[in-house]
C-alpha cells in the first residue's frame, strides 16, 4: 500500500524549492555579455567545483534509482566499472584536454575543424545533440517515474508527461539567465541534497535491520541461491555481461572516453577551468569521488535484499517486495520509498531524485545549447555580418527552450521504450548513450592517431556508427538474422564493435591537409 504524502513531506519539498530560489538569486550572474562567459563561466572555475559538477552531471536519477536496483538483483561488479572510468580519464587528461586548451575550444568538436573542416565539426556536434537528447530524455523519464509515483500516485503516460514537463521547465529556469556559472553553483546545491537524502535512507534502512554487520555480510556472501553478492570483479568472458572485467577495460573505458572527452555535457566543465592541468585534475577528482558515491547506492540495494529477501535476519517480519505499481514495472528502491519511508524522509528522497534529474538536465541543456550556437548558429550568422556578442547569449537561451522540448518528447518516448524492455534502469540509461558515441569515437581516433580520413568519410562514420548500434539491438539483430553471437551483445561490446566499424569507415580514404579555417 502506498503511503500518503504527508504534511512533513510537503514542508521538506517547500524548503527545497526555497533553497533553489535563494541559490538561483545568489549565484546567477546579473550580467552575461559574451558567449564564452555564458558557456564556459569565464574560464576560471576551480578544480573542486568543476569536479563536483562533472560528478553531479554524470550521477543522474539512473544512479539514484538504478544503483539500489542493481545491488538488490546483483552484486558489486558495477562498482568495478570505475576501473574503466580511470582508464578513460587518463586518456582524456593526457590526449584530449591539452589539445582543447591549445585551440581555446568552447566545444569538444572544434578540434575536428582543424583536422577536417567546419562541416565535420557541425556533423559531430549534431551527433552529440541527437545522442544527448536520447540520454537526457531517458534520464528525465527515470526521474519522472519517481516524481509521478510519489506526487500523483500514477505511472501512466499522463503522470509521466506532467512530471517530465515539470522537471524540464525547472531545469531551463535555473540555466536560462546565468548559463554555466548558474549551472555549476546550482550543481553544488543539488549534489548536497542528492547525497544527503541517500545518506539518510541508508541510515534509516540499516537501523531497520535487526541483524549485526557480521550477519549481514555473511548473508550477502552466501545467499541461498549460492550467489556471492559481495563479488567485486567478474572475470567471465560472456559478452552479454555489461560489467565483466573484459567489458570494463574495453567498452566501458571507451564509454568514459567518449563521455568525458567527446560529450560536451561533461567536456564543457573541463574546459571551464583556467588551464589544461586544472581541467585534468578536476576529471581525476570526479572519477575518484564517483566510487564512494555509486558504492553508497549499491549498498542500499544490498541492504534492500536483506530487508525483503532474508526474513531470517529480519526477525521473521520481512516485508514483501512488489515489482509493479499500477501495472508498470518499478525498481525495488522505488517500492521501498513508497511503502516504508516515514513522512519527511519520503519527501527528502523525492527531492533527492528531483535534484539528480535537475542537475543532470540543466547541465545537458547548457552543453547542447553551446554546441547549437557555437558550432551551428555562430558560423551561419557571422557570414551575414557582425553582430554584438550578447546576441549569441540570447541565441543560447532560445536554444535551451528548443532542446528542453526535445528532451521532454524523448522522456515520453522512453516511457514506451523501457516499459517493454528487460533491462535494468542503469543499463537502460547507459545503453542510450552509446548510439552517438560509436561514431564520435571512430572519428576522433582517426583524427588523433592517423593522417587519413576526409570530411566525407568522417560524416559517413558518424552515421554508420549510429546505424551499427541500432542494428545490434537484440530485437533488431534477431529480426534481420545477424549471427547468434551478435544477438545478445551487452552495450559495452556493442560500443566496441560500433567504434571499430566507424573507425574503418572514417580512415578508409587517404587524408587531406589539415583545415586551418574557422
Amino acid at each position: 500500500m502506498m503511503l500518503p504524502f504527508s504534511l512533513a513531506d510537503w514542508l521538506v519539498i517547500a524548503a527545497y524549492l526555497l533553497l533553489l530560489v535563494a541559490g538561483g538569486w545568489i549565484f546567477t550572474p546579473r550580467k552575461t555579455e559574451s558567449a564564452r562567459e555564458y558557456f564556459l563561466a569565464g574560464g576560471n572555475v576551480p578544480v573542486w567545483l568543476a569536479a563536483l559538477s562533472v560528478l553531479s552531471a554524470t550521477q543522474s536519477a539512473a544512479t539514484f534509482l538504478g544503483g539500489p536496483d542493481y545491488g538488490y538483483r546483483g552484486d558489486l561488479t558495477y562498482l568495478s566499472g570505475n576501473i574503466g572510468g580511470l582508464i578513460g580519464a587518463v586518456f582524456v587528461a593526457h590526449v584530449l584536454i591539452p589539445r582543447f586548451y591549445a585551440i581555446r575550444a568552447t566545444t569538444a568538436y572544434e578540434l575536428l575543424t582543424l583536422r577536417f573542416s567546419e562541416r565535420a565539426t557541425r556533423w559531430a556536434g549534431g551527433m552529440f545533440l541527437v545522442g544527448r537528447v536520447f540520454a537526457g530524455g531517458a534520464r528525465v523519464y527515470l526521474a519522472a517515474i519517481a516524481l509521478a509515483m510519489v506526487v500523483t500516485g500514477s505511472v501512466g503516460a499522463q503522470g509521466i508527461m506532467i512530471a517530465a514537463a515539470a522537471l524540464v521547465v525547472a531545469s531551463v529556469a535555473f540555466t536560462f539567465v546565468g548559463g554555466l556559472k548558474s549551472v555549476l553553483w546550482n550543481d553544488l546545491i543539488q549534489f548536497i541534497v542528492y547525497i544527503g537524502s541517500a545518506v539518510a535512507v541508508l541510515v534509516f534502512l540499516r537501523l531497520s535491520i535487526p541483524a549485526s554487520n557480521a550477519q549481514i555480510l555473511d548473508a550477502l556472501a552466501h545467499t541461498p541461491e549460492g550467489v556471492d553478492k559481495l563479488r567485486l570483479f567478474d572475470f567471465s568472458l560472456d559478452l552479454s555481461r555489461p560489467f565483466s572485467m573484459l567489458a570494463i577495460v574495453t567498452g566501458l573505458a571507451l564509454l568514459y572516453i567518449a563521455n568525458a572527452g567527446m560529450d560536451q555535457d561533461t567536456t564543457q566543465r573541463l574546459l571551464s577551468c583556467k588551464d589544461a592541468k586544472t581541467g585534468a585534475r578536476s576529471l581525476y577528482l570526479s572519477v575518484l569521488a564517483t566510487v564512494p558515491t555509486v558504492g553508497m547506492f549499491i549498498v542500499i540495494g544490498l541492504l534492500l535484499y536483506i530487508f525483503y529477501d532474508r526474513p531470517d535476519l529480519m526477525g521473521g517480519s520481512g516485508a514483501v517486495a512488489a515489482s509493479q505499481f499500477g501495472g508498470e514495472k518499478i525498481s525495488i528502491f522505488m517500492h521501498y520509498i513508497l511503502t516504508q519511508l516515514p513522512g519527511g524522509l519520503r519527501g527528502l528522497v523525492t527531492i533527492g531524485i528531483c535534484a539528480a534529474a535537475v542537475a543532470t538536465t540543466n547541465s545537458a541543456l547548457n552543453a547542447m545549447s553551446s554546441v547549437l550556437v557555437q558550432d551551428f548558429y555562430r558560423p551561419w550568422r557571422d557570414r551575414r555580418g557582425p553582430v554584438d556578442e550578447h546576441h549569441f547569449v540570447q541565441a543560447g537561451r532560445a536554444g535551451m527552450g528548443v532542446i528542453g522540448f526535445a528532451m521532454f518528447v524523448m522522456a515520453v518516448a522512453s516511457f514506451y521504450w523501457q516499459r517493454y524492455s528487460s533491462m535494468g534502469l542503469l543499463e537502460f540509461a547507459l545503453q542510450v548513450m552509446v548510439f552517438s558515441y560509436a561514431g564520435l569515437l571512430g572519428v576522433y581516433f582517426t583524427a588523433l592517431f592517423t593522417t587519413r580520413g576526409t570530411t566525407g568519410s568522417a560524416i559517413a562514420a558518424l552515421l554508420i556508427g549510429f546505424v551499427t548500434i541500432v542494428l545490434l539491438q537484440p530485437a533488431i539483430a534477431r529480426a534481420i538474422g545477424l549471427p547468434l553471437a551478435l544477438n545478445g551483445l551487452s552495450f559495452p561490446f556493442q560500443l566496441c564493435l560500433g567504434t571499430a566499424v566507424a573507425f574503418l569507415v572514417c580512415a578508409a580514404p587517404a587524408g587531406t591537409a589539415p583545415h586551418r579555417g574557422r
